[in-house]
């Protein structure tokens, strides 16, 4: 009986050595580079690093170049925004000013026409007077009286002209330069406003022909704009290739260690197994699964949450410049320049104030459709302090000219420009103001 049990120990053993550790058995070795290939490729990754270097200093300039023609016309665009926006406030201040003008005249022609009728009856009482041999306010109007009937009446028609009459004429006269004076005022109000119409149609015009200049520019740049994009992606190709070539033996060399690596973890586990079976006087319990530790869980709710939500849900959108209000995309608007020359005018879409516009009103906060407007619309932070929710702008030469939503994670929201869609893309830091706004 000991003897049958010691082979049963044994054959237990040798089971656990050979069996237990198939699970985490080890492949064959991949082949190890030699020395000299090693040396090889070292030389080989130096003179492509130095291509590496040249590639990456050209394609930032093509990203500079393509960064400052979009910014310049994205800039001349947004004065026309503005210049829009500016228009539509006056002709409502000059709309309400003619209406205020047209009621102060109405109002000055009644008590024009009032005082006309008094005029007309105490001209007909004083004519009548005269015809009777009395005079208004004479003594002489009471004789010739045919009764004392006769002689009350005349007296308390005299009184009449006296004490109602004639202090109304005077009180309507008083009314009638208060309306001339408010007549007046209306009238300069009107001009004023039909000023301020005409210097924001003409900041319109300005801004529609330096939008046009824009895109002229566009136009005689638009070769130079696609060699650049064709030199980008060339760039990035060879970029690819040379860090390929230059990481190949190195590469191999790491696998051929890790395989080292993993066939020694591999000798130790078979070790260590066959030394407990040996030791074991019953089956080792087997270990239980470990649960995986919770994630955290998503941020949800908030105000932040339902902006981000909101920007984040029209992905996809088509830029449409003039498009987005309060409940989402709208048709987009007519510019004279880059707007028309890709049909934005015939899309359902937002531009860069627009999805902005649209974000926040999910939590009641209307803002301007102008970018410049939106970036003075809350508190104004240092990028240091940027948060989700915040938003970001982008100006050159101090005027801003592009508006996007931060996200989190260095991520941000944006309709970017005509011809693309709302997308997420990592913050760009070129023409980035040093501030955030924050609404939330």
């Amino acid at each position: 009986m000991r003897v049958r049990r010691t082979v049963v120990q044994i054959l237990a053993a040798l089971l656990a050595f050979t069996a237990a550790p198939s699970a985490m058995a080890v492949p064959p070795p991949p082949p190890k580079p030699s020395d000299q290939e090693i040396q090889d490729s070292k030389a080989d990754r130096d003179a492509k690093a130095g291509k590496v270097g040249e590639l990456t200093n050209r394609l930032a300039e093509a990203e500079s170049k393509l960064v400052d023609l979009q910014a310049a016309v994205e800039l001349k665009m947004e004065d026309a925004n503005k210049a829009l926006v500016d228009l539509e406030n006056a002709r409502d201040i000059a709309a309400k000013a003619r209406a205020d003008a047209t009621a102060a005249k109405q109002e000055a022609d009644a008590a024009s026409t009032a005082i006309e009728q008094v005029h007309e009856d105490v001209d007909e009482f004083a004519a009548a007077s005269f015809r009777q041999g009395s005079t208004v306010g004479s003594m002489t109007a009471f004789f010739g009286a045919k009764s004392p009937r006769d002689l009350l009446d005349r007296a308390a028609l005299l009184n009449a002209v006296s004490s109602r009459q004639l202090d109304a004429l005077d009180r309507m006269q008083r009314a009638r330069v208060d309306q001339a004076n408010k007549d007046s005022r209306a009238r300069a109000a009107l001009d004023l406003a039909n000023e301020k119409q005409a210097e924001a149609e003409g900041a319109k015009r300005v801004a529609d022909q330096a939008t046009a200049v824009a895109e002229q520019a566009r136009r005689s740049q638009a070769a130079e704009a696609v060699q650049l994009e064709s030199f980008r992606a060339r760039t990035e190709q060879e970029l690819a290739e040379a860090q390929a070539k230059v990481g190949g033996l190195e590469s191999q060399l790491q696998r051929y260690r890790e395989w080292q690596a993993a066939k020694q973890r591999e000798d130790e586990e078979r070790a260590k197994a066959a030394a407990a079976a040996a030791a074991a006087q019953k089956h080792r319990p087997g270990a239980k699964p470990s649960r995986p530790a919770p994630g955290r869980p998503p941020v949800t709710g908030g105000a932040v949450a339902t902006v981000i939500a909101r920007a984040i849900s029209q992905l996809g959108v088509p830029y449409a410049w003039g498009g987005g209000n309060a409940n989402g995309p709208t048709r987009g608007i007519r510019d004279g320049g880059v707007a028309d020359s890709f049909g934005d005018y015939a899309k359902i879409g937002f531009d860069c104030s627009g999805l902005m516009i649209y974000a926040f009103a999910g939590v009641g906060i209307e803002l301007p459709h102008y970018s410049g407007y939106q970036a003075k619309a809350g508190r104004q932070l240092p990028l240091s302090q940027m948060a989700p929710g915040d938003m970001l702008f982008w100006s050159t030469s101090g005027r801003i000219h592009h508006v996007a939503l931060y996200i989190g994670n260095g991520q941000m929201v944006e309709a970017p420009y005509s011809g693309s869609r709302v997308r997420i893309t990592p913050v760009r830091y070129g023409g980035l103001v040093p501030y955030v706004t924050r609404l939330l």
